[in-house]
């Protein structure tokens, strides 16, 4: 079963300085980190702070392609996630037709934020994500993390989506 949800803040992982993009349903009772790179974290915030720029980005570019081909982003939908890693498809319809485009969630996310298209997490998803090990993220990245206030970053994370994260 799909979970709607909304892309609600973009933090920095105060243990590892790495972007984290941060979901929540619509009810607001749910939410679901996804750690991203920098440049995608650069392409979500551009778009969530409404940064004109003078030229396309690839996430504008894209969203230009498909608007001249006449082909809709439906909804991006986060699918899976193995090993840490989450995997998203885009939804695409044209002339009556759906496709599905396999996608790193982050793109998947910025091409939704640029064209209005919804965004869905499937329900297993919320649940496989409250298992990641949290420890062996921050040993990744070299730091030392209590899981406990970790997860109260994850928590703490503000609604307003440019809160935590400037351009």
């Amino acid at each position: 079963m799909l979970v709607e949800m909304r892309v609600s803040g973009l933090a920095v992982d105060p243990f590892t300085n790495t972007p984290v993009v941060i979901l929540k349903d619509i009810a607001g009772r749910n939410g679901l980190p996804i750690w991203i790179g920098m440049c995608e974290a650069g392409a979500i915030a551009t778009e969530l702070e409404k940064i004109e720029l003078a030229r396309p980005m690839t996430h504008d570019l894209i969203k230009n392609i498909l608007g001249q081909l006449s082909v809709e982003v439906v909804r991006v939908e986060v699918n899976d996630l193995r090993d840490s890693t989450y995997y998203a498809t885009i939804v695409l319809r044209r002339d009556g037709h759906e496709l599905d485009v396999d996608a790193r969630p982050s793109d998947a996310l910025a091409l939704a934020l640029r064209t209005g298209a919804s965004v869905w997490v499937e329900e297993a998803i919320l649940e496989k994500a409250r298992q990641i090990d949290l420890r062996g993220r921050s040993e990744e990245a070299g730091a030392e993390v209590d899981e406990e206030r970790y997860r109260e970053f994850l928590v703490g994370i503000s609604d307003e989506p440019a809160a935590k994260w400037k351009m």
